[in-house]
């Protein structure tokens, strides 16, 4: 029987990693795609949370990927930690038999249980509709993707107790690698 195994990203996987991004974000110019780049340059930021860098193993292969990454929100003239998701990416081979939902649901539940607060993410609504993320801009947060409406997404996490303050509401300042996609 092959095993389905969900785990933090470890030293080794870095170059599965890429083969996973590369493949999955292929581009028709066979130039490198940006996610590749995006996550390299993310490992050595500030914003890298390695325990919420998650792989899906099938049968020892990596064959998935969901990166979850500080942003901060600028709120009320304070910056409140936030993530965001992105890149999500699994191998064409694998792709459409639930490993990607599981990697995500992953990395939510881990980002959870850390007491993170507020995941936002730039994708197609349909797919991540699935795990609760809504229209960003109707929760009062503006990113430079806000302009592109739905695929601008949030997701407030479960709070650790009932008296948590409200998710933030503000501008969304991604890390500098972010700005190169």
């Amino acid at each position: 029987m092959t095993t389905l195994r969900l785990r933090p990203e470890g030293p080794a996987d870095a170059g599965p990693i890429r083969l996973v991004l590369a493949a999955a974000f292929a581009r028709p110019d066979s130039t490198t795609p940006g996610e590749v780049a995006l996550v390299d340059e993310l490992r050595g930021s500030a914003a890298w949370l390695p325990e919420l860098a998650m792989v899906v193993e099938y049968g020892g292969e990596v064959v998935g990927y969901a990166l979850l990454t500080r942003v901060q929100v600028e709120a009320d003239r304070a910056r409140v930690a936030a993530l965001v998701l992105g890149p999500v990416a699994v191998a064409p081979h694998r792709q459409r038999v639930g490993h990607g939902t599981a990697v995500v649901q992953a990395a939510l539940e881990a980002a959870t249980e850390l007491g993170e607060r507020l995941v936002v993410v730039l994708g197609d609504p349909a797919y991540y509709r699935r795990f609760g993320f809504t229209r960003a801009d109707r929760m009062g947060l503006v990113s430079p993707w806000s302009g592109l409406g739905e695929p601008w997404q949030a997701l407030v996490l479960p709070p650790e107790t009932s008296d948590a303050p409200p998710p933030p509401r503000g501008e969304v300042v991604f890390p500098p690698p972010w700005s190169r996609v």
